[in-house]
């Protein structure tokens, strides 16, 4: 499979993901229509206040429309531009006085294809994986995840309606009983996505996070999946290298530049 077809299921799976969650916040703003897709769900933290390309009947026109809605919101908003696939937006963008919030990809777009044999990322000694459905399992994800990524758990907790969602799954990894690793899987098609793969600061540099992805993966790859995708961080980047991940899209994220040092 090339990189083009890759780099499309992941903006699919990706867009999906975005979509449902910020969907699921009390007083969001989420539109897809025109080929522009808009989330706005005023937790303060770019990531859940962006515009993004969705389709290829997007026009300058909606593409305005969708940053002016967006901006009467809050100012910690972003624009997320794939490179090369978005660049007919780029004058519009500089017209609208955003610039790159970072100079660098600040969302790259991973792929695996096709996906490896089972087992193949033993978990650590003591360190046990979960799916979890039940209310109690959930509550341990949000608490993980909220500690891992350092920020308040009622901003995962908004989104928690999400997880209901039968496309998605929900892991913890616990130590001794404590839920100490978080996971989520978002399954589009033929496409398995990985999010919300954080560790408490105590129990990182164990391989809990690479161990939280490939059972994610794998359980995926038992119900039919051959594509897994994810979004990296620069921590996480090199960790999803040695995985089998590798780089097919690359997001350029452009906000307005008063922002630019807002979260």
């Amino acid at each position: 499979m090339d990189d083009d077809t890759l780099a499309t299921l992941e903006h699919e799976n990706m867009l999906a993901t975005v979509l449902a969650f910020s969907g699921s916040v009390d007083g969001a703003l989420v539109r897809n229509e025109g080929g522009v897709a808009i989330l706005s769900t005023l937790i303060p933290v770019r990531l859940f206040n962006q515009v993004l390309i969705s389709g290829p009947d997007a026009t300058d026109a909606g593409l305005r429309e969708a940053v002016g809605a967006l901006r009467a919101r809050t100012d910690r908003h972003v624009v997320s531009l794939r490179d090369g696939a978005d660049d007919r937006f780029l004058p519009l963008i500089a017209e609208l006085g955003l610039v790159r919030i970072v100079e660098t990809p600040w969302m790259p777009g991973m792929a695996m294809w096709p996906l490896g044999p089972a087992g193949t990322t033993p978990v650590p000694e003591g360190h046990e994986i979960r799916r979890v459905t039940d209310p109690a399992g959930v509550t341990d994800h949000l608490t993980a995840a909220a500690e891992g990524f350092g920020m308040p758990a009622e901003w995962l907790h908004a989104m928690e309606g999400a997880l209901d969602d039968p496309r998605v799954r929900v892991y913890v990894g616990y130590t001794e009983g404590v839920p100490v690793t978080a996971g989520l899987g978002m399954v589009t098609g033929r496409t398995i996505g990985i999010y919300n793969i954080a560790t408490v600061p105590a129990a990182r540099q164990r391989g809990y996070g690479a161990a939280m992805t490939m059972r994610i993966i794998d359980d995926a790859a038992a119900e039919g999946c051959d594509v897994a995708i994810l979004q990296a961080s620069d921590m996480g980047r090199p960790i999803y290298e040695r995985l089998g991940f590798r780089s097919v899209v690359d997001y350029y994220g452009y906000a307005d530049p008063a922002t630019i040092d807002a979260a």
